[in-house]
């Protein structure tokens, strides 16, 4: 069995590293290393563990003086050699206290979800599995874990499945687990997904922990979603407002004609019936609208001459509706 690297060195770092540098080179490796990025590597895999490991350690300041003092051997020192073991403090995994401006057990699953946020679980504050709970019973009941996904827009309109991997406890160490998910059509961003029994294994006892599964959704290049409907802005040449047009729009499930009748204004919103999300889980039924709002692109590069026909034009036209209620409207105001 190869020896244990050096944890100063498994993540790049001096020996009198920041906590802030500390966490920049852990976030680096993690990223780089990620089991989702390097699916089937089983080498990104032991260094992504590698650095966890190392992380953990270095990130809590009782642990790493503890390492300071004992290297690798330190875990020897905290369960036996410990002289505030006999006084009631507990071995190295029990140890709550901050002393010495440690950051307790959980602050290591802390930092990890916030490193990760989209890409890994984190586990929740409480008491880890086997400490003693809020009523001073030992803990038989595995704890939840949680994990964030990003889908696309479109994925959450049709619904999709995916596979994530995570890290979760099982006989006594960590494994990285991998798990197919459906996820249902019309899902909104922050529902989350219960996956039964999927969390920790306890130490003792056959409960295990769930895993939820929180769906965030990326931006759309161009829609926007309100509840079940999608909003798209529609630049248009302001010929074709004046003429009218037959405009070629993207949808959720492709392409659709759209007619713009002569003398649309700035503003105009069409609708396109079924055109947006479905109520959670139930496919085309209850299905929300299209709403397309027509945005009239006024050119700017224009020549002398393209400038001098549209002043003989508007000198040839009456003013719209619109310009002729405000200019009434205007008038009234004077004679006030």
């Amino acid at each position: 069995m190869a020896a244990k690297r050096d944890y100063y060195q498994v993540l790049g770092v001096k020996r009198d590293v920041s906590a802030d540098e500390l966490k920049k080179a852990y976030r680096k490796l993690a990223v780089k290393y990620h089991p989702d990025k390097n699916q089937g590597d089983k080498k990104s895999e032991e260094l992504f563990k590698e650095a966890s490991e190392a992380f953990e350690i270095l990130s809590d300041a009782q642990k790493r003086q503890q390492y300071d003092q004992f290297g690798h051997g330190f875990a020897a020192y905290s369960s036996a050699g410990n002289p505030y073991a006999s006084a009631g403090y507990g071995g190295f995994e029990d140890q709550t206290f901050s002393g010495f401006g440690g950051a307790g057990p959980e602050s290591f699953q802390d930092i990890f979800g916030d490193i990760f946020g989209d890409t890994f679980s984190g586990r929740p504050r409480g008491p880890r599995p086997g400490e003693a709970g809020p009523r001073g019973g030992t803990r038989t009941r595995g704890a939840d874990l949680r994990y964030t996904i990003t889908i696309t827009f479109e994925e959450a309109a049709m619904g999709c499945e995916k596979t994530i991997s995570f890290v979760r406890q099982r006989g006594g160490r960590e494994e990285t687990a991998r798990l197919a998910i459906t996820i249902p059509s019309g899902v909104k961003p922050g529902q989350r997904l219960k996956l039964r029994a999927e969390g920790d294994a306890p130490p003792a006892g056959q409960q295990f922990g769930d895993l939820y599964v929180i769906v965030a959704i990326a931006e759309h290049t161009l829609f926007k979603r309100v509840e079940n409907d999608v909003h798209l802005e529609l630049p248009l040449n302001f010929l074709d407002a004046v003429n009218g047009v037959v405009a070629e729009i993207p949808t959720l499930t492709g392409k659709a004609s759209l007619r713009i009748p002569a003398g649309t204004p700035s503003g105009q919103i069409f609708r396109l019936k079924g055109k947006g999300f479905p109520a959670v889980g139930q496919g085309g039924a209850a299905m929300g609208d299209m709403l397309v709002k027509v945005l009239i692109d006024v050119p700017r590069d224009l020549t002398d001459d393209q400038r001098e026909l549209l002043k003989r034009f508007a000198a040839s036209v009456r003013p719209g509706p619109m310009v002729k209620s405000f200019q009434d409207k205007v008038d009234r105001l004077k004679k006030r």
